[in-house]
């Protein structure tokens, strides 16, 4: 089981909560003290106007601050497990599901969160995106109709919905 949302919550598997953990901990730590002592040394260097080095690490400073926050939410909120609608043949979060489109095409992806989307070997849709959120309940057989972004309606059939393993 790999990660999903139902409603706010975010489902994490033990080993993605794990790797946030630890990103934060790097991050409010060892690497927050770096970004510190850097803003420090280019400060020291006088006229801050001109001041690459210091002007990058403000930068970076803030970037950092700015994943802080969001992974200190993320894993406040998250649940460990697998989300309650995950089981074998109806799509939702933390399910590989294969579909077909109205012109042949198949496609097989992950229902997952944006935060497993970098470490997942499927291409990742988030649960909340139309598409995800069409699928979410459906069994293998059945065809649903969603609004792409772009303003066009889609039909899309499920061949396949299957727990992710990682």
């Amino acid at each position: 089981m790999s990660t999903g949302t139902e409603g706010s919550v975010t489902w994490l598997t033990q080993e993605a909560y794990d790797r946030l953990k630890a990103e934060l901990d790097h991050l409010s730590g060892p690497a927050r003290t770096e970004i510190s002592e850097r803003i420090g040394a280019a400060r020291a260097e006088g006229d801050l106007k001109e001041n690459g080095g210091y002007h990058a690490a403000k930068e970076e400073q803030g970037k950092m601050e700015a994943r802080i926050r969001q992974l200190t939410q993320l894993l406040r909120d998250a649940k460990v497990g697998e989300p309650p609608a995950a089981q074998e043949g109806v799509a939702g979060p933390g399910m590989v599901v294969s579909i077909r489109y109205a012109d042949g095409d198949e496609e097989t992806f992950l229902i997952g969160s944006r935060e497993e989307a970098a470490h997942a070997d499927v291409t990742v849709y988030s649960a909340q995106s139309p598409l995800g959120r069409a699928l979410t309940g459906k069994r293998p057989g059945e065809s649903v109709t969603y609004t792409a972004p772009n303003g066009n309606d889609i039909t899309i059939e499920l061949l396949d919905s299957k727990p992710y393993t990682g």
